[in-house]
């Protein structure tokens, strides 16, 4: 692992705590340039996950609280009259950051929900016939509360797709949970954190993980994956290419935490359940019984 990711994720470990898979599995999205899903009760530090990121690692950060009457140009922006100018000038909206927290996504309704979209995929959003490029690095943590609850509406498949992992933070362990009760608020030892890394170190980092090595071994392995997914009959329908060029991304950025400089069988498997979980549909007789990502890694061998 080089330095300055050993140093941020020692940093993160001290705010949320006994999290450190989760943790890592989150930095390891930001590397991918992928976006994250945390989808838990509230209370479990979701929020406050996204925040130590944004100060670990030195990024602009905008929340965005999702509600039933949330509109899309609340996120995207909106052009507006000038008089003493005469023209429109566009003031852009939060989306227009580095780290962006759409906070209970699955509270607003479908179509400010799809306004993520275009954002997440390409990295642009375009407004009233203009194409706007968002900053970089650029990075979406959604939180999710669970689908029982009161008020949310389900995300589409679609949608799910855009976000390259999907996490559960859970309960604390109990010496954890002793610990925050015990020392200062989170959000007041988050305020004196120092910044890490800056902006263009995480890109460069990015860049790193693009020559991260995948032997065709180990795309075998990969693919062996992928069409057993596809194969078995308790889903509906199994990863798409894209899914398997995320799972090939994600095993990469776990490779450059660990500091290789090829992918093996085990960063696949760090990374596997957190990148299709969300992405496996349950075939309609079987709903709620689906085949399991973890049963799926289970089932094929490692080369």
């Amino acid at each position: 692992m080089t330095a300055p990711l050993h140093q941020a994720l020692q940093k993160l470990d001290t705010i949320i705590l006994g999290k450190p898979a989760q943790l890592r599995l989150a930095m390891t999205c930001l590397l991918a340039r992928g976006h994250l899903l945390i989808e838990d009760i509230p209370g479990v530090g979701k929020t406050t996950l996204a925040l130590a990121l944004a100060r670990v690692l030195g990024l602009d950060f905008q929340r965005v609280q999702f509600t039933s009457d949330l509109l899309p140009a609340d996120i995207l922006g909106v052009s507006v009259y000038e008089s003493r100018e005469a023209t429109f000038r566009f003031h852009p909206g939060p989306i227009f950051s580095q780290l962006v927290l759409a906070d209970e996504v699955n509270r607003a309704s479908p179509k400010t929900q799809s306004a993520l979209l275009e954002a997440m995929e390409e990295r642009q959003v375009t407004v009233e016939g203009t194409t706007r490029r968002l900053p970089e690095p650029f990075f979406v943590i959604a939180t999710q509360n669970p689908a029982q609850q009161i008020g949310t509406f389900p995300l589409p498949e679609s949608q799910l797709d855009r976000f390259l992992m999907r996490v559960s933070l859970g309960y604390p362990p109990p010496e954890a949970e002793r610990a925050l009760l015990q020392e200062r608020e989170r959000r007041d030892l988050l305020a004196e954190t120092p910044s890490v890394l800056a902006p263009a170190e995480l890109l460069a980092l990015q860049q790193q993980v693009q020559q991260v090595r995948t032997a065709p071994a180990l795309i075998d392995y990969l693919m062996a994956l992928i069409q057993r997914t596809r194969e078995l009959p308790g889903l509906r329908q199994g990863l798409s290419p894209r899914a398997g060029l995320a799972l090939r991304r994600a095993a990469q950025a776990w490779a450059l935490i660990e500091g290789r400089g090829g992918v093996i069988p085990e960063d696949v498997q760090a990374v596997f359940v957190a990148v299709v979980n969300h992405r496996l549909v349950a075939a309609a007789e079987r709903e709620g019984a689906a085949i399991s990502a973890e049963e799926v890694l289970a089932e094929v061998a490692i080369p």
